[in-house]
């Protein structure tokens, strides 16, 4: 059954109305805390985790080459500042959007010990294996493949089993 025309006009479907039809963005985030929930199912967590880590990786991996490179920093010093912009980056959308958590006090100083660990495993592997190969892009990215992957299954695993359960 229809709705009349005034009916229809009078509701148009917003952010917050999740029952109307509205076209689905690419990333659509909560743009309130109202919104949010904590209810997401594994699979989603992981899609959106694995789609956060990309982009926050491509903003890793480019700030470290272009450091590295093209202003010729040291290894440790082009991926510190590189692994700072994309774990800044994962965070913000990691909280909101993937694990869909409210703001906490005591989770953001979980999640900053838990990312000065990973920073050690992730600089540290990056540096050492910068070290033994020859210094070329290719070499390079294997190296942020295999220290960024360390990393972000340490990140997932903690994150999920234990910092966006905090309440």
């Amino acid at each position: 059954m229809s709705r009349p025309e005034s009916d229809a006009a009078d509701h148009q479907p917003h952010h917050e109305d999740f029952t109307s039809p509205h076209p689905i963005t690419p990333l659509e985030l909560p743009l309130n805390d109202a919104e949010l929930s904590t209810n997401a199912d594994l699979k989603t967590q992981i899609v959106r985790f694995t789609v956060t880590g990309a982009g926050s990786g491509v903003l890793d991996f480019g700030l470290t080459l272009l450091l590295q490179y093209v202003f010729g920093a040291p290894f440790a010093i082009a991926k510190s500042l590189g692994f700072i912009l994309g774990t800044t980056t994962a965070y913000l959308f990691n909280r909101r959007w993937t694990f869909q958590a409210e703001p906490s006090a005591l989770r953001f100083v979980a999640v900053a010990l838990l990312y000065g660990v990973t920073f050690f495993v992730n600089v540290g592997l990056y540096t050492w294996l910068s070290h033994l190969w020859p210094e070329t892009v290719l070499y390079s990215f294997i190296a942020y493949v295999i220290a960024q992957g360390t990393a972000t299954v340490i990140n997932f695993v903690v994150q999920r089993l234990v910092i966006f359960r905090i309440r």
